[in-house]
């Protein structure tokens, strides 16, 4: 198996419990649930040719990715992130892919080149064991990172990378600061990161031997246990013209969302 696509969700989210079974509606009013919408996402991104997965460790879950004909790999409940639970998946299902995408269930608007681009990013460079997308926001997207910190949410993460293209830092603030404006001398500065990730599996099993660090925990960031045992986390420009890139973090997210759907179309 060349590649494999995982999707982890859990029920017992902190800031959104039952997250993974909240309804969106289509721009018809067609409700569907988060999780089904993140295998639609992860099917788009597919095409057929590499099989998707749903990790989970509820029967609530199970059930409503079972109903729409996805395949689910049961995880146990210790799992404390997704990449973990991603890592456990995939040794419990005694698959062996050369490249595991994690594709996180909280991120239905996810477009397939974004993930294509990251098996791309892999395939063309040996030496690059994890790599993980961002996208240039826009200005609303920014106002709307803003709003979220003024009014004491958390909400989507923003990333700064070096020259090298690696990451410097993931944060739930919104970086670098820019005075609370969403354009800086005519560019929007901040780039959103996007709740994708690639890994070969020795990076996998790596991260399954380091504990959380002190950025990991305060942050709530996964991706920054690489980051803290000097991983580099390669970072993947893509781009999504007229596109609005939204995760469902909080409640709040959803009319953001359903307002996407209902803008461009999507049932």
């Amino acid at each position: 198996m060349e590649a494999c696509i995982v999707i982890p969700a859990r029920y017992a989210s902190t800031r959104y419990p039952g997250k993974p079974l909240a309804t969106l509606r289509g721009a018809s009013g067609t409700p569907r649930s988060l999780i089904e919408r993140s295998v639609m996402a992860a099917r788009a991104a597919a095409q057929g040719q590499i099989p998707v997965f749903v990790a989970t460790d509820d029967d609530r879950i199970e059930a409503e990715a079972r109903r729409i004909g996805a395949d689910v790999i049961r995880t146990s409940e210790t799992c404390r992130n997704g990449t973990e639970r991603v890592a456990e998946a995939v040794a419990r299902a005694g698959i062996a892919p050369e490249i595991v995408v994690n594709l996180q269930g909280d991120a239905p608007l996810t477009p397939p080149h974004f993930v294509t681009a990251l098996i791309d990013a892999l395939r063309a460079d040996p030496a690059v064991g994890m790599a993980t997308p961002c996208l240039r926001c826009e200005a609303e997207v920014v106002d709307n990172l803003l709003a979220d910190r003024r009014a004491g949410r958390v909400g989507a993460t923003t990333v700064v990378f070096g020259q090298s293209g690696d990451a410097l830092y993931f944060s739930k603030e919104v970086l670098p600061f820019t005075n609370g404006k969403g354009v800086v001398d005519g560019t929007v500065p901040v780039f959103h990161h996007v709740g994708v990730y690639a890994y070969r599996p020795a990076a996998l099993a790596a991260y399954q031997g380091w504990e959380p660090g002190p950025l990991e925990r305060l942050e709530g960031l996964e991706q920054l246990r690489f980051l803290e045992n000097g991983h580099p986390v390669r970072m993947v420009e893509v781009t999504a013209p007229g596109a609005v890139f939204w995760e469902l973090n909080n409640p709040s997210d959803v009319p953001l969302i359903e307002g996407y759907l209902a803008r461009t179309g999507q049932d």
